[in-house]
């Protein structure tokens, strides 16, 4: 049957695919739309299948905030070029991702999930072979709290998330505060509670190695290296950071000058840098 350049035109502005594998389809399938689509997919997952073992380490991160601020995600959506991953498309692509991923709260539901007409899997698929490139869903976080806040840095390489145990006035201001604070300086934990037993003795042994090199005797390293411990809490957990935008404030601080009870209760990073 003779295949239209409007039949191509609704192939194309449903798969995303290029024109020419498009008009292909369509003759392959004699003009059936769904058959045409499922032509497209397969040549997704053989392009998928000969890139299995490359590295999607570029890509786009984005988060996303329900809009009554209580519940929050970071997706990223990788790729194997950083050309691919400037691509209008394929940010647009992310984007619409990254909306649907707010219905969800782990990544398996979300990518067995309908996204367009087929599973997110499914559509990770379609789009590897219209671009050519392993696409993936990378990282995938998600958050509950009574207000999340939200920040993507420039760029689309950095995001994150933040929990916070209440609203309040001004909560959306600090919410951003918070989660740049958190994409800028990347805490391990919200406090030293929060640190696992295994990076402290790791950090406690560091601290013993550099202080055995600089000539301490043995019988004082633990004393010492516990001294250097506090220092690692306060330059790596959350609210005994510096406040970025007000180095004479923690975070801790911070957070009181807008509320005496407001705490953290949750945060994620996920970058690609």
């Amino acid at each position: 049957m003779k295949i239209t350049a409007s039949d191509v035109n609704k192939l194309r502005q449903s798969t995303g695919a290029g024109m020419m594998d498009c008009k292909k389809a369509l003759e392959e399938s004699n003009g059936d739309f769904d058959k045409a689509i499922e032509i497209l997919r397969k040549k997704g997952q053989k392009v998928a299948a000969n890139r299995a073992d490359r590295e999607s380490s570029e890509g786009v991160v984005l988060a996303k905030v329900n809009s009554d601020n209580t519940s929050g995600v970071i997706i990223s959506l990788n790729c194997e070029t950083d050309f691919v991953a400037k691509n209008d498309d394929y940010i647009q692509l992310a984007q619409k991702l990254a909306d649907h991923a707010l219905n969800f709260t782990d990544k398996d539901s979300f990518l067995e999930s309908d996204f367009d007409g087929m599973k997110v899997s499914e559509k990770l698929l379609e789009q590897t072979g219209v671009i050519g490139e392993k696409i993936e869903i990378g990282s995938f976080e998600h958050i509950s709290a009574s207000f999340v806040g939200s920040y993507i840095h420039a760029g689309n390489k950095i995001a994150s998330i933040v929990g916070l145990s209440e609203k309040f006035d001004n909560a959306g201001d600090v919410g951003k505060d918070l989660s740049m604070q958190i994409a800028a300086m990347n805490p391990v934990a919200i406090d030293e509670n929060g640190v696992s037993q295994d990076v402290i003795a790791k950090e406690i042994e560091i601290a013993k190695d550099q202080l055995r090199q600089e000539g301490k005797p043995e019988e004082m390293l633990e004393n010492i290296a516990k001294g250097k411990l506090k220092k690692f809490f306060k330059e790596n957990t959350l609210i005994n950071q510096q406040f970025i935008k007000d180095s004479k404030l923690s975070i801790s601080q911070y957070l009181k000058s807008y509320s005496d009870s407001v705490e953290v209760t949750d945060f994620s990073r996920v970058g690609l840098v």
